[in-house]
């Protein structure tokens, strides 16, 4: 057994125990840790592909941002997670029905590969060695992909608006800026003259 071969088997393993706990864990901050974990192991898969710029955006966006922003939301926000699961029977045929479409899929992938040996290849392009990695991706993401990378931006900014939208609550007692009131304040409603007499200041 070669080195890297050794590695792969070491990162593919880690990867998928970690997925799996991430799903099976009961504490949402131990599943965010998990979700990391499997995040720097795929990056560590992507290294020995040879596809280094993913290895690092996964390492720089999804570990550095996604996924602490995932667990700064779970330990900050008071969420139910008892009132979450309560419901989560109703919600089960429609999961099945979901998840039984995934699997179906999966299948298609997988057995793509035993009806036609040579369809992951067919659409590929062609490869210029005198090009690296980082440099060959960003030439075909932004010109032959780049509808469909704006389209990938588009979508992303309309789900964290929506995020946004959906977590904004408004609870009573607290105490909200109202841009508008400041700016269409008076002097007299915001300024106060006083005469102080010689020694009674402060």
């Amino acid at each position: 057994m070669t080195l890297p071969l050794f590695f792969f088997y070491v990162f593919a393993a880690i990867t998928v125990a970690s997925a799996f706990m991430v799903i099976s864990a009961r504490n949402p901050v131990h599943a965010v840790l998990f979700l990391i974990l499997a995040f720097v192991n795929a990056a560590g898969l992507f290294m020995l592909a040879g596809a280094e710029f993913l290895a690092l955006i996964l390492i720089v966006v999804y570990v550095g941002a996604v996924a602490v922003l995932f667990l700064f939301v779970v330990m900050m926000l008071d969420v139910d997670f008892a009132e979450l699961k309560s419901g989560l029977l109703a919600y089960a045929p429609i999961g099945m029905v979901v998840g039984g479409i995934l699997f179906l899929e999966l299948l298609l992938v997988a057995g793509s590969f035993v009806i036609a040996p040579d369809v992951a290849g067919a659409g590929g392009l062609p490869i210029d060695a005198t090009v690296d990695n980082t440099r060959a991706l960003g030439q075909v993401l932004y010109t032959r992909y780049v509808f469909l990378f704006q389209g990938a931006a588009a979508v992303l900014l309309v789900a964290m608006i929506g995020a946004i939208v959906l977590t904004l609550r408004h609870r009573t007692g607290i105490k909200r800026q109202s841009t508008a009131a400041q700016l269409g304040r008076k002097p007299s409603e915001t300024v106060r003259n006083v005469k102080v007499k010689s020694g009674q200041g402060l």
